[in-house]
């Protein structure tokens, strides 16, 4: 687990400086223009928010709270995989070193349905 963690340390450190460059180097509405005009951005854009969409599945399966989820997935929505690098560092940090508690979250312990 600890190999886990630094690695999403690292990654999550990086998207968070990728996402300050583009906020303070870009202009999001030009070069959202640009991105949306070239099918490779169309498919990069698609290819994002489907694995925002997969990531959020597994933030909603795990949390026991409908409303903590619901702004999980808002705040990935928004800022993306640097939100969800935070919320899987915050899900090894809570699991205690249990992977099952990890991936399951609050219904780890739930009884199993066989």
């Amino acid at each position: 687990m600890k190999i886990a963690k630094t690695v999403t340390v690292l990654l999550t450190l990086v998207m968070g400086v990728t996402l300050l460059y583009g906020f303070t180097q870009g202009d999001l509405a030009a070069d959202g223009r640009v991105l949306l005009s070239i099918p490779w951005g169309i498919v990069s854009l698609v290819d994002v928010y489907v694995g925002f969409t997969i990531f959020s599945g597994w933030v909603i399966y795990r949390e026991g709270s409908f409303v903590r989820a619901l702004v999980w997935v808002v705040l990935i929505m928004v800022l993306g995989f640097f939100v969800a690098g935070l919320y899987t560092l915050l899900a090894l940090q809570t699991s205690g070193g249990n992977w099952r508690r990890f991936w399951m979250g609050d219904r780890q312990r739930e009884p199993s349905d066989g």
